[in-house]
């Protein structure tokens, strides 16, 4: 016959663990996990609304990279479009301006052009060699002139000392001075500049002492 249970006395351990196992779906229990799970809820829905606001900025410091590369790519072809019209406005520039130079230099020969042409068509049965020396001569001068004005300048270094910069040496000759080695005698031909540029050096002969 089961033994009745004195005042007093606790239970035997397995009845202690069914009733505390019996505790923790006491309404008092339940309403502390519906609290502890409603906490878990708000800290989840705290955390997405942080990564929203996250990838939100991103998106919109990600737009505006953009729109910065954009602007600069934009920039980058206004200038170089300019750069290619400034390119061929300047190469235009230099060929009108090479073009009016040779329009003054030929401006400037045609009255000698016009004497050439009467002299070449004179009829030789009539005109005497002397007329055709005189005007010949007068179509030189016509011609140094105007290419003077335009920079030409002649080499004609008779007298002077060999210049291997401006003269070119076709042949020596003997001297017996001491002053005169290395001075041009002779020119074969005349050299020239034009605007301090050597177009042709002047082929002449040099004087050479040898002691």
């Amino acid at each position: 016959m089961r033994q009745s249970k004195k005042k007093g006395e606790q239970p035997p351990l397995g009845e202690q663990d069914v009733m505390g196992s019996e505790n923790d779906f006491a309404p008092g229990g339940n309403a502390g996990a519906a609290e502890g799970a409603d906490a878990s809820f708000d800290a989840s829905g705290g955390t997405a609304a942080a990564d929203g606001s996250g990838a939100a900025g991103a998106a919109s410091a990600g737009a505006t990279e953009t729109s910065d590369v954009a602007s600069e790519r934009d920039r980058y072809l206004r200038l170089a479009a300019e750069y290619d019209n400034y390119r061929k406005r300047s190469a235009k520039e230099r060929s009108d301006a090479g073009t009016r130079a040779q329009a003054d230099l030929v401006r400037q020969l045609v009255e000698a052009l016009d004497d050439v042409a009467r002299f070449a068509h004179v009829d030789p049965a009539t005109t005497d060699a002397a007329t055709v020396v005189q005007g010949v001569d007068m179509v030189e001068k016509k011609l140094l002139k105007a290419l003077g004005s335009a920079g030409l300048e002649i080499i004609n270094p008779v007298g002077e000392t060999f210049d291997p910069a401006l003269h070119e040496a076709v042949a020596t000759e003997p001297t017996s001075a001491q002053e005169d080695d290395h001075v041009v005698s002779r020119v074969y031909q005349p050299g020239y500049l034009f605007k301090s540029q050597l177009l042709r050096p002047a082929r002449v002969v040099v004087k050479q002492w040898n002691g």
